[in-house]
């Protein structure tokens, strides 16, 4: 019996603003960019994507990410490993935080203060797009 792969539902077309952020576990700012992406997907600010898809050249996240009006990046440290793949699929960031710029110290593992969340998502909002 062959196996049948699930399907993605990652990235529906239907977003114009989508959001991509690191979510590294080896620190508390990378799992910090991720639930505050999640937060703002919640609230209804713009539409997440699979930051690891469009790394990975799945075409139809790269097409997500190419059709959508405004790209919102999160990044957890000046590392940058979530604009180096955007750069790397020709993908333009129109807004972009990195946390450890809003004076967030990056310490190992990922436990992150929850207060910190609402610092990153007012962040993201004010940045200019």
């Amino acid at each position: 019996m062959e196996q049948q792969q699930p399907s993605c539902t990652c990235g529906n077309g239907k977003t114009r603003r989508v959001i991509y952020s690191c979510s590294g576990i080896g620190s508390n700012v990378g799992q910090l960019a991720n639930a505050a992406a999640c937060r703002l997907a919640l609230e209804g600010f713009g539409g997440g994507s699979c930051l690891a898809g469009v790394g990975g050249g799945i075409d139809k996240l790269v097409s997500t990410g190419k059709a959508a009006d405004e790209r919102v990046v999160i990044d957890g440290c000046p590392v940058a490993c979530a604009k180096k793949i955007m750069d790397d699929r020709g993908l333009p960031i129109n807004r972009y935080v990195i946390i450890t710029e809003l004076g967030i110290e990056k310490t190992p593992g990922p436990v992150f203060n929850e207060s910190n969340v609402h610092a990153v998502v007012d962040a993201v909002k004010k940045a200019v797009p």
